[in-house]
């Protein structure tokens, strides 16, 4: 039986850069399998896959969405009994034994349902993606506003005054890099579809939160490139404002009584109002 498995979501990716993440994953010494679910227009992705047994391609010869082609794999994982399950983003890339480290302390703690180690940037910056539940108003300042304006929201918003330096249970862990309990995604559910992109993560993990921890872990550490897509391209600052839309529209603009209380309760565990 298969330790644990992982999904990347492809669309017309650089090679170089895909063959970094697919390295990285694979130079563990579990017994894993990695699913590369394309959603590119075209196959040309295909043999990356050819390079490992362990690797299995999907081609869904069209976008259905980074949360819908995760979900094609986690059913594949659900079907195998695999344990568990890691989301990964195409512009990762991790050094020496993070999956082992993390797989070891999964097992001895029982009650994560999904852990986000800590990220960096490639030139070892710090990258500050374990978050409180956004509300409408601070997803609005903090996209129009220049940065300087928004400092006081964003050390908040983004925990940036806790210096990242401790595990901490987080009801916003990004998507860049998800290990998750398959019992868990049994219970919750898996990504949302309706949500095409850049919400299906605080989605899925705040619906993870209610029941079990989601743990941010600085114990080992990863680099992401981060390209901030959505701030660059009008097509995706679109999909972007439509999956806020529907994020909000399900959980509550305003009136989110569950937001205000796991906000509230991880402010006061990571001492912000001391």
């Amino acid at each position: 039986m298969h330790s644990l498995s992982a999904s990347i979501v492809l669309y017309h990716n650089k090679r170089k850069q895909l063959k970094k993440v697919i390295d990285s994953f694979l130079s563990t010494n579990l017994n894993v399998l990695l699913y590369l679910i394309d959603n590119s227009l075209s196959d040309e992705l295909k043999d990356m896959a050819e390079s490992d047994s362990r690797i299995m391609y999907t081609f869904n010869n069209k976008n259905i969405g980074y949360g819908a082609g995760h979900n094609i794999a986690i059913r594949k994982s659900i079907e195998l009994d695999v344990k568990y399950h890691i989301v990964l983003n195409p512009d990762l890339d991790f050094k020496g034994k993070v999956i082992d480290n993390i797989y070891d302390y999964m097992n001895q703690h029982g009650k994560v349902g999904n852990l986000m180690p800590k990220i960096l940037y490639p030139n070892g910056d710090n990258q500050y993606l374990a978050k409180l539940l956004p509300t409408p108003l601070d997803w609005l300042l903090r996209r129009l506003l220049p940065a300087k304006f928004t400092r006081g929201i964003t050390d908040m918003f983004e925990l940036r005054y806790t210096n990242y330096t401790d595990k901490m249970n987080v009801p916003f862990l990004s998507g860049c890099f998800m290990f998750l309990r398959i019992e868990v995604l049994k219970d919750i559910g898996l990504f949302d579809e309706n949500i095409f992109m850049y919400m299906e993560d605080v989605d899925l993990n705040r619906r993870i939160h209610v029941k079990y921890k989601t743990l941010y872990y600085p114990d080992v550490s990863i680099y992401h490139e981060y390209e901030r897509g959505s701030h660059k391209n009008f097509k995706l600052l679109r999909i972007s404002i439509e999956s806020s839309i529907k994020y909000f529209n399900k959980w509550g603009w305003f009136f989110d009584k569950e937001r205000k209380n796991m906000n509230n309760q991880l402010l006061k565990e990571t001492n912000y109002y001391d």
